[in-house]
């Protein structure tokens, strides 16, 4: 391991090559990426300060740091986790083990929920000026909050939506945890980081609810997103060798929602199937619900909603792969 006196010049042969290499390389598939992340986040060095300041002593703190980075990433936690920072869709969200880490396949839930929120903004007002009715989002099993707050945050900077006129976003997690980091996150990104006059009337424009699905929401919605857990229990368990420690409850989609134990089916869609069948009950007239439900289970998602007087077009990955289902209820 690094020690004292140790400059960068020789970090950055000794870490990528002796560490990274020969013992993060056994569980990450960019050990050299992971070590430069922990210079970023650690000691404030971009990649291009990394090269300029070679011969930088590293003290001692910022020895036992990278030291502890480096051990637990040997461990298999993921380096979102140890630097407890993850990017999405160009914004910083905080991530801790009790949130899914934001994938880059995601985003494209959140381009779809973009663009039918800002279609139903123009279809009910004329334009996205006018004054109008207030649309109303759901984010299901919210997590870290990153898709809705995403969508929002986008309303804001990019479509240059009016504070009053954005539509209101209802966060829900089953998890208390979670929902404290969507809350977190909310209030970072769209107070702290945005630096907007209007901040106040923006976190007025969130809500958090903790609730098993839609158990405890009373109210309907224009648009429903959800990244719901999708994987089948048998792969959870393999996912879940590597230490990477993404909680089981945002990954395992074959529990029973009514007991919390493993349900009778093994294809990833037991929590999908009863979410389903209560989104048709909180959606309004021409409501519209965007799904992820992974390459795995997306075909037969798409089956379950149509059931349920739905039309629906199927979205593609960044590898070609089906991701998801966008559906607009019949009416």
């Amino acid at each position: 391991m690094p020690s004292l006196g140790t400059p960068i010049r020789y970090l950055e042969r000794s870490l990528p090559e002796k560490l990274a290499i020969n013992k993060i390389s056994s569980i990450s598939k960019s050990p050299t990426l992971d070590v430069e992340v922990f210079f970023t986040h650690f000691l404030g060095l971009n990649k291009t300060q990394q090269l300029l300041n070679r011969d930088k002593i590293l003290n001692k703190e910022e020895l036992e740091v990278l030291n502890d980075a480096i051990q637990k990433r040997c461990t298999g936690l993921p380096v979102a986790y140890i630097t407890g920072h993850k990017e999405f869709f160009g914004y910083d969200f905080c991530v801790t083990p009790s949130v899914l880490i934001p994938k880059p396949d995601t985003e494209l839930l959140v381009e779809f929920a973009i663009n039918k929120i800002i279609e139903k903004i123009e279809a009910r007002n004329g334009s996205l000026s006018s004054d109008g009715q207030i649309l109303t989002v759901c984010d299901m099993c919210t997590g870290s909050g990153c898709v809705g707050l995403s969508v929002l945050l986008e309303l804001i900077t990019k479509y240059k939506i009016r504070p009053e006129q954005l539509p209101k976003f209802v966060f829900v997690d089953i998890s208390n945890d979670a929902l404290e980091i969507a809350k977190l996150n909310a209030k970072k990104l769209l107070k702290e980081d945005l630096h907007y006059d209007s901040s106040e009337i923006l976190l007025s424009k969130v809500e958090f609810i903790q609730s098993n699905l839609f158990e405890l929401i009373e109210q309907s919605f224009d648009v429903i997103l959800s990244n719901p857990p999708y994987v089948p229990q048998d792969m959870v368990n393999e996912l879940l060798q590597d230490g990477r420690s993404e909680p089981r409850l945002a990954l395992d989609g074959d529990v029973d929602i009514y007991t919390g134990n493993n349900s009778f089916t093994k294809d990833g869609l037991a929590i999908i199937r009863v979410l389903i069948e209560q989104v048709t009950e909180h959606l309004n007239p021409f409501g519209s619900f965007i799904l992820e439900a992974g390459e795995y289970n997306v075909l037969e998602a798409q089956k379950l909603i149509e059931k349920q007087n739905f039309t629906t077009q199927i979205y593609f990955d960044l590898e070609n792969q089906p991701r998801g289902v966008v559906s607009d209820l019949a009416n």
